[in-house]
């Protein structure tokens, strides 16, 4: 059986003491509402606007939906090289099968 702080952590996602490895030498940029460093600042964008949407100002709303816009954009040009390249191995294989 697990207690009841596990099982709160677990309903909503998030795991308890939370610890971070960020070199010296890197540029992080941090939550200010959970203090998660983020590599990109993109990526604290999206972060913020899915992990704390109702604690956003304007300024971080906008953000946010420049950085979706961006995502969703990249994600549609890597599904139609994923597609394209899918399909290529599917006709190489069978011009292959249709040699042999």
């Amino acid at each position: 059986m697990t207690d009841t702080a596990t099982q709160s952590a677990a309903a909503t996602g998030t795991a308890i003491d939370e610890t971070y490895d960020v070199p010296a030498d890197a540029t992080a940029y941090t939550c200010s509402y959970c203090g998660r460093p983020f590599a990109r600042e993109s990526w604290l964008a999206l972060h913020r606007g899915l992990a704390h949407p109702s604690e956003l100002d304007d300024e971080e709303v906008e953000a946010f939906r420049a950085a979706h816009d961006e995502e969703e954009a990249s994600l549609s040009a890597f599904r139609l090289q994923a597609l394209g390249a899918l399909v290529l191995i599917y006709f190489g294989f069978l011009m292959v099968y249709a040699l042999v």
